[in-house]
């Protein structure tokens, strides 16, 4: 299987955790998937694969200066590895926002952004649930 093909699984694995997660995170489906991190845990395992075949097949990793990061990911594998990444703790960040919501009961139209930009921006759909969990917070 190629690496481009793989990219292609890794997306349309993560893609429908964040539809339920945004649309129906209440969903005993969407629970179960989040109580026990079945996507991030598959994903995770992509992630082994990738990572440890770049690191024998690539250059040592380095991540001492941003020239040096910048080569790693001239390689397809460490490339498709940081995707995984990406996608596995952005999700994981996204469970752990819904699972502290269990008790903030933020409504699900704000939510819903918070969820998105995550998917999307991950550090800012982060800032954004803090910004308002703090308010929910001070307001309880």
């Amino acid at each position: 299987m190629s690496v481009s093909e793989v990219f292609s699984i890794v997306n349309v694995i993560a893609l429908p955790m964040w539809v339920l997660m945004i649309f129906l995170p209440k969903w005993k489906g969407t629970r179960f998937l989040i109580d026990y991190k079945i996507i991030p845990l598959v994903l995770s395992l992509f992630y082994a694969f990738y990572i440890g075949n770049s690191m024998l097949s690539g250059p040592p990793m380095d991540f001492g200066s941003l020239e040096s990061v910048m080569h790693l990911f001239t390689f397809e594998n460490a490339v498709l590895a940081g995707w995984v990444h990406y996608l596995a703790f952005d999700l994981l960040v996204g469970m752990w926002m819904l699972d502290q919501n269990k008790s903030l009961n933020i409504h699900p139209i704000l939510m819903a952004p918070c969820l998105i930009g995550t998917f999307m921006l991950g550090p800012i759909g982060f800032i954004l649930f803090m910004i308002i969990r703090s308010f929910k917070l001070r307001t309880a």
